[in-house]
């Protein structure tokens, strides 16, 4: 007797699950050109959670946030640079 049971395949990874909203587009548009101190923006740990940005420690031992390869593909996709 054979297995005719369909094995569920993996879905895709993707980058994004929903749409990004204005705020968060806005918060990405900041962080382009150098890391930015945005810890208290409330996109942040969405956009963490999405994969679009990343927590890094400057030498001053600050906390900042910078996009991810990722969240630079986004900004690509939207036309900027």
């Amino acid at each position: 007797m054979h297995d005719t049971t369909d094995r569920a395949m993996p879905k895709p990874r993707t980058m994004l699950r929903r749409i990004l909203s204005h705020h968060e587009i806005a918060t990405l548009l900041l962080l382009l050109h150098a890391p930015v101190d945005l810890a208290a923006k409330p996109e942040i740990p969405l956009l963490r959670e999405a994969g679009l940005i990343e927590q890094v420690n400057t030498e001053q031992g600050d906390t900042r946030f910078q996009l991810t390869e990722d969240g630079n593909a986004v900004l690509r996709g939207l036309g900027v640079s």
